[in-house]
């Protein structure tokens, strides 16, 4: 569920978290929506940008190092993503815990994951409202498999890029031994 405000600046956190990830990896910018993100990430990374806004992710077509994927994420379809791997999975201002399992196992071994979203008391400063689409303190870490290790976490109010209750977590999947 993403917030009705649909030209935020990208989140000055993932672009921080981006700094670690390796350089011209493969990065999914999970519900990407207008690409805020895929944008600017697109400079060091090839770029999968995967929403259901067909409008959204249209302009994103253009740029050479974005690929797009025009996906419901929400359905019973089949899973696009059931054979690959990434070396950074992002996720900002959206959450659907149906599927929380299947975006951490996306993060190849070695890989990042950045996950920004909406939490418990969101719902003073504008939609999302619905508590389905709200985290609780330390939800995301809970659902963290066990082979990731937390880089940085995060749940309160911000300012910027609007204000809002949020939860971030930073993590990375541990390379197993042979």
């Amino acid at each position: 569920m993403m917030s009705s405000q649909t030209h935020l600046e990208p989140s000055s956190w993932v672009m921080q978290q981006a700094l670690s990830w390796p350089e011209h990896g493969r990065v999914l910018d999970f519900a990407s929506g207008r690409g805020r993100h895929s944008r600017l990430l697109a400079e060091r990374f090839h770029i999968l940008a995967v929403d259901r806004d067909a409008d959204a992710l249209t302009p994103l077509a253009a740029h050479p190092q974005i690929d797009i994927c025009l996906c419901d994420l929400e359905t019973d379809a089949a899973w696009p993503f059931a054979s690959e791997k990434f070396d950074a999975v992002l996720v900002t201002n959206y959450l659907f815990r149906p599927k929380l399992a299947a975006i951490f196992d996306l993060v190849a071994e070695g890989g990042y994951l950045a996950y920004e979203t909406f939490a418990v008391g969101h719902a003073a400063f504008g939609r999302p409202k619905n508590p389905e689409f709200l985290l609780h303190k330390g939800e995301l870490a809970a659902a963290l498999p066990a082979e990731f290790d937390i880089i940085d976490a995060f749940h309160g109010a911000i300012s910027a890029p609007q204000p809002a209750v949020i939860q971030r977590l930073a993590a990375r999947r541990r390379i197993q031994p042979a």
